[in-house]
């Protein structure tokens, strides 16, 4: 039987485990899988573009299970109602092909995201890091700032958005968190001034900048997030010549992240490798690092993982018969004949 976990199951893990936890958890879990990165078999997400937003599947692999994420990307979703961002995923097992897990992924991406980013920044930020600018305010933002805030030590937030609603709504949920001081800022210019890290989710699927060089200020941790699909970018290209740049996969973001502004051979350096200890991170104080972070599939296998595990120890969630029984498998077309001859409408339409 397969595991599902729906939207209402996720929910109940992530708020049993606490939201602090369940990301401390994903970064620690992440991190051992990337340096686990050799074993996996990668590859750049599979994309669907149109002129309104982007449907993508992810797929990723080591000898054990197979694991894949179908997401979207529509800004214009909450117009109607609807998230910019919806995902599903499924584990299944190397050796059978036997689907382990269905589950939802729209939560559960914004937690691995602000997992992600806190693992990039834990090995590439200034270690007295204690202000960090949020430029842009949606769906994303809070997970941003909880994870950094109570993981890394930051006690000071400059928050701006284009759409004040957004800042209110972050203002209202990080209430719960009165350690951390809040600023909303007029501009992001103000909101980066000062900042030792800086954090950028926009949603706008266009060629943004939404930092420019005159903005960034010696020995600033840009954590670029938003940015993860062909046309579209948040950093200016004289801000990624300046710094020292850090990917996750970089055939894949080569595509879509902010160094595709970049010519093929702009210089940039695997995270992987640094958490393995291969290459260098922050070299200096003053280095400007950039975290040009797209989302990979590696991340929502951990995450897949990490929710299986979690799920079976809480008891949450069910399991479904979402392929054929085992005890023939050779006879498929039993499960299509009809045993008594109910009636039917003629025609499927």
């Amino acid at each position: 039987m397969t595991r599902f976990i729906d939207f209402p199951a996720m929910s109940r893990i992530v708020r049993t485990v606490g939201v602090e936890r369940f990301i401390a958890t994903l970064a620690e879990a992440i991190r051992a899988d990337f340096l686990r990165w050799e074993e996996f078999r990668k590859e750049p997400r599979v994309a669907c573009h149109s002129d309104i937003g982007v449907i993508e599947l992810m797929p990723v692999a080591d000898a054990r299970r197979y694991a894949f994420k179908y997401v979207n990307g529509h800004p214009a979703n909450t117009a109607h109602g609807l998230s910019t961002i919806m995902a599903f995923g499924a584990l299944a097992d190397m050796h059978t092909g036997f689907p382990v897990l269905l589950s939802e992924l729209t939560l559960a991406t914004a937690l691995r995201t602000a997992a992600t980013s806190l693992m990039a920044a834990r090995a590439l930020a200034r270690p007295q890091a204690r202000r960090m600018a949020l430029i842009g305010n949606g769906a994303q933002s809070e997970f941003q700032a909880v994870a950094f805030h109570v993981h890394l030590g930051i006690d000071e937030l400059a928050v701006y958005d284009v759409d004040p609603g957004a800042t209110d709504k972050l203002l209202h949920n990080l209430a719960a968190w009165p350690r951390l001081r809040v600023l909303r800022a007029a501009s992001a210019a103000e909101a980066v001034r000062g900042s030792d890290i800086v954090t950028t989710v926009t949603a706008d699927k266009t060629h943004a900048t939404i930092l420019c060089p005159d903005m960034i200020e010696p020995g600033m941790h840009v954590n670029a997030v938003g940015g993860d699909c062909p046309g579209k970018t948040e950093l200016h290209p004289e801000v990624l010549r300046g710094a020292r740049v850090f990917v996750e996969f970089e055939p894949q973001t080569r595509i879509e992240g902010d160094i595709q502004q970049m010519p093929a051979d702009f210089p940039v350096v695997a995270l992987w490798q640094v958490l393995a200890g291969r290459s260098a991170g922050r070299e200096s104080a003053r280095q400007v690092t950039v975290f040009d972070s797209v989302g990979f599939a590696l991340e929502d296998y951990t995450t897949l993982h990490c929710v299986l595990e979690q799920a079976e120890f809480l008891g949450i969630g069910r399991t479904i018969q979402l392929v054929p029984p085992g005890d023939e498998p050779k006879n498929l077309f039993r499960h299509a004949q009809a045993v008594d001859a109910p009636a039917v409408r003629p025609h499927c339409a």
